[in-house]
């Protein structure tokens, strides 16, 4: 089992910055790729940034140059740099770790950015 904990969400002005982070416990060694996931009203989830066990990472066009995704393996964290916020990014967030071939997900947080 993994268990993952989102926090860092909130209101921002538009060209603003915030950082979430998304901690991980249960069976850490296990898992391949953690990811952040956005979900804004009515719209599907979507993938925004990855991570895999080795460090690659991988951006969504719309957040390239924007975003940083990194991690901390010595505090378990995973976490996401948002710079340039725009009002578009307005979602909630969520983390995501792959393992035991299943995805195991985060509770969520709010990114709103105001123009």
């Amino acid at each position: 089992q993994v268990q993952l904990v989102e926090s860092g969400g909130g209101l921002v002005q538009a060209g603003g910055s915030l950082r979430l982070s998304c901690v991980a416990s249960g069976n850490i060694a296990s898992i391949n790729a953690i990811g952040w996931y956005h979900q804004a009203p009515g719209n599907l989830r979507e993938v925004v940034a990855t991570i895999s066990s080795g460090g690659s990472t991988g951006y969504v066009d719309s957040v390239k140059g924007r975003f940083t995704i990194s991690r901390d393996n010595a505090k378990n964290t995973v976490y996401l740099q948002m710079n340039s916020l725009k009002p578009e990014d307005t979602a909630v967030y969520y983390c995501a770790g792959e393992a035991f071939g299943r995805y195991y997900w985060g509770q969520g947080t709010q990114v709103t950015v105001s123009s």
